[in-house]
């Protein structure tokens, strides 16, 4: 590889984790912000199921199965349990119309959004960004982006957010196989570099105390982890390395977008983003489960 092209492929992962971090909360809406929650009340019981409904729904009438191996790190009972409880005869595309009321909402409850230009802007943007994601592999990326471009601005950014999001997570998962690391394994991997809050992670993702407990003590024999002072794993330096090298393969993984998008975009998507970002960040907690970092 020569020099020019390694500084081009250097750039391209390095803007692929710089701009997960400004697209993962405008996203993360429809998970934390209270109007969107109360939006979908009308999709089931219980937050799970309106959570695995909404998420699913690109997916449209999928097996059970199918939506575990795509969420990845969830319990097959959690996901079972959760399309259970999703209220009858409700269909993937009510799901889908129901998130897209419910982000609505919640941007309209927004603090600090700038004007509609700039909003447009990274739509289109951040749209194009999103047509250029892979699908081979990626499943929830490849059905979020076949999706139709939602007419107002700030649902088609929301949208396109999604779709890139996912087409990340995707190859998060890929990247995970090729380690060797499993649903609990990368949990706690994720826990020890003090990403996400242990106790949520084990009750959303429904791990047993047993389980996790057994992968805890295997990861320190094998010297990744070791026990922190708020007894909770903390990684030691051959468990960075791993995490990184997750994180690394993450990143190459979710280039494209940013490779066909071009620099000069890239860097104005990012400038456009930063406002938007900063407020969707105000419904977002500090520690998540999603392990979005602090600012």
């Amino acid at each position: 590889m020569d020099s020019r092209h390694e500084a081009e492929r250097s750039w391209t992962i390095d803007a692929a984790r710089r701009l997960w971090a400004l697209y993962e909360p405008v996203h993360a809406l429809t998970y934390f912000a209270p109007a969107a929650l109360a939006g979908a009340g009308p999709l089931g019981g219980s937050f799970w199921a309106r959570y695995v409904a909404q998420r699913a729904a690109p997916l449209g009438q999928a097996p059970t199965a199918v939506v575990v191996a795509a969420f990845g790190g969830f319990a097959p009972d959690r996901i079972a349990d959760a399309l259970a409880g999703v209220a009858p005869d409700t269909t993937p595309t009510e799901a889908l119309e129901t998130r897209l009321r419910g982000v609505d909402a919640a941007w309209r409850e927004l603090p600090g959004l700038p004007d509609d230009a700039v909003v447009t802007e990274a739509a289109d943007l951040a749209w194009a960004a999103a047509q250029a994601c892979e699908d081979a592999g990626r499943v929830l990326g490849a059905a979020n982006r076949a999706l139709p471009r939602p007419p107002a601005p700030h649902l088609a950014l929301w949208q396109a957010t999604t779709t890139l999001r996912e087409h990340r997570g995707d190859g998060h998962l890929a990247a995970l196989a090729v380690q060797g690391i499993g649903p609990v394994t990368s949990h706690v991997l994720k826990v020890a570099a003090r990403e996400s809050p242990g106790r949520d992670l084990r009750l959303g993702r429904r791990i047993p105390d047993d389980a996790w407990t057994a992968e805890v003590d295997r990861l320190s024999t094998r010297g990744l982890v070791r026990a922190g002072p708020d007894g909770e794993p903390v990684l030691t330096d051959d468990g960075e390395a791993l995490h990184a090298a997750v994180e690394d393969a993450t990143d190459r993984a979710a280039g494209r977008p940013w490779e066909v998008l071009g620099a000069a975009p890239t860097d104005r998507l990012a400038a456009l983003l930063e406002p938007i970002a900063a407020a969707a960040r105000t419904v977002v907690p500090p520690l998540n489960p999603i392990g979005l970092p602090r600012r």
